[in-house]
């Protein structure tokens, strides 16, 4: 028995129909099958010419009516007797196989320009990285160095309240000085041996030795 299908719609071609075919006609043992592509004014189609015992073939057209491919759009399914030429399914297999293939070629020639940009972009994430570690050393130095700065800042205010105790001897250390230029005087009869030695204490007192 042979038979000839006609798919028609706004959307049957480029959607993988006739791998579609293929399947069912190999999963249902047809031995014969060709198919193509036809466009129309309004609308496409896709022809499918199947061969083999009767049952098979009633079942090929009753998944074909009932199913179709994710992406297609399908108005209807149109099926008459066919007394012409029908190739072998195994030959609808390689065909199918190369016209894979052919749409697979300039997909897998643009991951291979993906594939050399991405070496690029390693490369140059490398280079980034690299500088990355050198500004990290860098900063390790800042730190260190903020660290000695730190100390020498927490070694001065240490020293506040020793400042603060000289500080608050400033006015007492005034007075002595004043009652030492008193006694100073012309005609006073501290010597200047004395005087000296009054100093050297009011200095000793004020941390100043």
């Amino acid at each position: 028995m042979k038979l000839k299908i006609k798919i028609i719609g706004p959307k049957v071609h480029d959607v993988g129909y006739r791998v579609f075919l293929l399947k069912h006609a190999m999963n249902m043992a047809l031995p014969g099958l060709s198919t193509y592509n036809w466009d129309e004014e309004d609308h496409q189609e896709v022809i499918a010419l199947v061969k083999g015992d009767e049952s098979r073939i009633k079942a090929f057209l009753k998944t074909v009516e009932k199913d179709k491919p994710e992406l297609a759009e399908v108005t209807k399914v149109t099926s008459e007797p066919y007394d012409g030429y029908v190739g072998r399914t195994s030959e609808v297999a390689m065909l199918c196989s190369f016209v894979q293939l052919d749409k697979a070629i300039p997909l897998l020639l643009d991951m291979r320009d993906d594939l050399k940009e991405m070496k690029v972009d390693i490369k140059e994430m490398k280079g980034d990285i690299k500088e990355m570690k050198g500004d990290i050393k860098e900063m390790k130095g800042d730190i260190k160095e903020m660290k000695v700065d730190i100390k020498a800042v927490r070694q001065n205010t240490d020293m506040i309240p020793q400042m603060k105790a000289n500080t608050d001897v400033i006015p007492q250390v005034l007075e002595e000085v004043k009652g030492l230029r008193e006694d100073i005087q012309p005609g006073h009869g501290m010597s200047m041996r004395q005087v000296q030695a009054d100093i050297k204490a009011i200095k000793e007192q004020i941390g100043m030795t």
